[in-house]
């Protein structure tokens, strides 16, 4: 029940609630039915023990008046029974016979009305039935299909309600999926309306933050690359090898991080979408060797030509701080590159990770030992992976510690 949505509890809840009144009324109609009949069994039988007793002291016309006003009974003329006699033999259907050793009653239906016919040696008395008609059946019947009508109403009501939670999701389903100019409206200032009004407000506040961002962070890349390439100019100048070597180093890691800041805010962002393109694994190698084209001596490659769907730049962004990572953080300062059956494996020597991979895919995620790097390779390389549809994975064998790209969502992950 927890998992239902709201439409589909409703749904049932409404059906459960029609079936139940449909049954209930069904059985209240059944019950009324026999309690008609018993009904008119116990009068009739009355009229014919009133009657016949009262016939066998031979009563009056005053008594009989009395008897006939008493029972709700009117008596018909002789020219009307003999008319009625009839209609009886053609149509008419015995629903009472009674009587004992005094004589005979017996009640006829005919179109509806109630025709009793009393038997007493010289007596022959043809009566009608004169009760008022009782309308409980058709009352009944109108207040059950009142009630399921007035039901039903409820329940397209309630529909039409929450229909504009619909709208709702949608709007919030394409915010997910990267349109930021999604603006929600809602005309009426009931619950929905509420949530609706903050969900546009929260819209317009996370546009407002990631113009910001994005401002301050294209801003702070452009001073920061103005002093970096002075002092980097300056430091050429420094006659100290040993002093212009450290401050070169530092240079190039302030520039390292700019570059990985930028590439952080242009593949995170919600609207970013790959330039997907039909190619070669070996096409994707050959741009990652282009990225690394000073670290060319410390690393083997041994892939197969293999064609694919993928942005090339991103995968060889993402092989590329796969690779460097490797060549930084091995023993041996090698790193190995192979295509397996579902993607490609980087594998270099050395000791096991202290943390699960979803740590290190954070960003500024590190081992604590570690001074080089500021932590964004691995958190930059699951980040692009995600927008290719890839996935990252990680085991340590034999002394090695061996990512996987998964370009395939049927691999298994080891």
């Amino acid at each position: 029940m927890r998992n239902l949505s709201v439409t589909t509890f409703i749904h049932i809840l409404f059906s459960i609630a029609i079936i139940i009144l449909v049954t209930t009324f069904i059985l209240f109609l059944s019950w009324d039915r026999d309690r008609q009949k018993i009904e008119e069994f116990k009068h009739y039988q009355l009229i014919s023990v009133t009657f016949l007793s009262n016939l066998q002291r031979h009563p009056g016309d005053e008594r009989l008046q009395e008897l006939y006003k008493e029972l709700q009974l009117k008596p018909l003329s002789d020219e009307g029974a003999s008319i009625l006699k009839k209609r009886i033999e053609n149509s008419g259907e015995t629903i009472f016979t009674g009587g004992s050793a005094l004589g005979k009653v017996r009640v006829f239906d005919i179109k509806g009305k109630r025709y009793i016919y009393i038997q007493r040696m010289e007596y022959n008395l043809m009566l009608v039935d004169d009760r008022e008609e009782k309308y409980y059946f058709e009352i009944a019947v109108s207040l059950g299909v009142f009630l399921t009508v007035l039901l039903l109403l409820l329940y397209v009501a309630v529909l039409r309600k929450l229909y504009p939670l619909r709208t709702l999701h949608k709007e919030i389903q394409r915010f997910a999926k990267g349109d930021l100019n999604t603006k929600v409206t809602y005309k009426y200032d009931d619950e929905i309306g509420k949530i609706a009004q903050s969900f546009d407000n929260a819209i317009r506040h996370i546009n407002q933050l990631s113009a910001s961002k994005n401002l301050f962070m294209r801003n702070i890349m452009h001073e920061l690359k103005t002093p970096i390439t002075k002092g980097r100019i300056i430091v050429e100048m420094l006659e100290d090898v040993q002093s212009k070597k450290v401050l070169v180093r530092a240079f190039e890691r302030m520039n390292e991080l700019i570059n990985e800041l930028a590439q952080i805010e242009r593949v995170t962002t919600q609207s970013f979408e790959p330039s997907l393109e039909y190619t070669s694994l070996k096409e994707v190698v050959q741009r990652t060797r282009e990225l690394l084209i000073n670290e060319s001596d410390h690393m083997s490659i041994e892939v197969k030509d293999v064609a694919l769907i993928t942005d090339v730049n991103l995968l060889a962004l993402a092989l590329k701080n796969l690779m460097d990572n490797g060549i930084k953080y091995s023993t041996d300062k090698h790193v190995h590159l192979k295509s397996i059956d579902c993607g490609l494996e980087v594998s270099s020597r050395g000791k096991a990770l202290q943390h699960p991979l979803s740590y290190y895919i954070e960003p500024f995620s590190q081992e604590e030992k570690r001074s080089s790097g500021f932590g964004l390779g691995l958190y930059i390389v699951n980040a692009i992976l995600e927008k290719l549809g890839y996935m990252l994975d990680y085991r340590y064998e034999e002394g090695n510690n061996i990512f996987s790209v998964l370009t395939e969502n049927h691999c298994p992950i080891k």
